[in-house]
């Protein structure tokens, strides 16, 4: 059994993708890394492959190349299936921008491995707001949108619509992931939901969050509509849903 992937999805990430790499692979736990390119017309793909042939890097990069943009949710299901293939037994989702800090991996690994969590998230809002350099507009919305789902959903969490988040093996294994319906951001509420309602303990990591400084940002208003309005209907849904428990496994 191998230890931990980190999962990277990748868009025209070039001015990211070789720093935030190697930032991961440097930590001494030994994280390996998994890059979803989606066809990104900047040469991001052809950066990780010449990546791949420094020494250092053999055996622990490795890039999945996609046609074209296919959806963030997507792109995560993907690379949930290889790190299973594979034999990790924890997969961690990660943005490329360094607006996850890679020195905060070893915690949300740490929660699962010392703290008996299946679902690490690292949370924002936990201990107030740790946002840096976001507008006040984008940082309110997402707030805001994190509490609506708390409310709608019944789910301890705070944050909700993070995308930093570790995964043990037996989540991934447990999760209908052919079911997953919501392919942008939507797609991390559908995950912990789906977690939670499963009955496996997910706990929230405090961490900053740093808005990117090279490269441009992926959300948009549809975005936060698929997010707005999926949330009444996975919470509609499940009332005629009976659920496995693993709270007890």
């Amino acid at each position: 059994m191998k230890d931990s992937l980190v999962i990277i999805p990748t868009y025209n990430e070039c001015e990211n993708v070789r720093a935030v790499t190697e930032a991961v692979l440097a930590l001494p736990e030994g994280f390996d890394v998994l890059i979803i390119d989606d066809n990104s017309p900047d040469g991001t793909a052809s950066i990780v492959k010449t990546m791949q042939e420094e020494p250092d890097k053999a055996g622990r990069l490795h890039l999945m190349e996609r046609e074209g943009k296919l959806g963030l949710g997507t792109a995560y299901i993907a690379g949930f299936r290889w790190s299973l293939e594979k034999g990790y037994e924890f997969t961690i989702e990660m943005d490329a921008d360094f607006s996850h800090a890679p020195a905060d991996l070893p915690r949300l690994r740490e929660a699962c491995v010392k703290e008996g969590a299946d679902v690490a998230i690292g949370s924002r809002y936990l201990t107030g707001v740790n946002v840096v350099n976001w507008p006040m507009g984008r940082v309110l919305m997402s707030y805001y949108a994190s509490r609506y789902v708390r409310i709608v959903t019944g789910m301890a969490v705070n944050d909700a619509t993070a995308g930093f988040v570790c995964w043990r093996r037996r989540v991934l294994e447990a999760l209908p992931l052919d079911s997953i319906k919501f392919k942008g951001y939507a797609f991390q509420i559908e995950m912990k939901f789906l977690a939670y309602k499963y009955g496996f303990k997910v706990v929230e990591v405090p961490i900053v969050f740093v808005n990117r400084v090279l490269g441009t940002s992926k959300m948009s208003s549809g975005i936060f509509s698929e997010g707005l309005f999926g949330v009444l209907r996975l919470k509609w849904n499940s009332l005629w849903k009976k659920y496995p428990d693993y709270s007890r496994s």
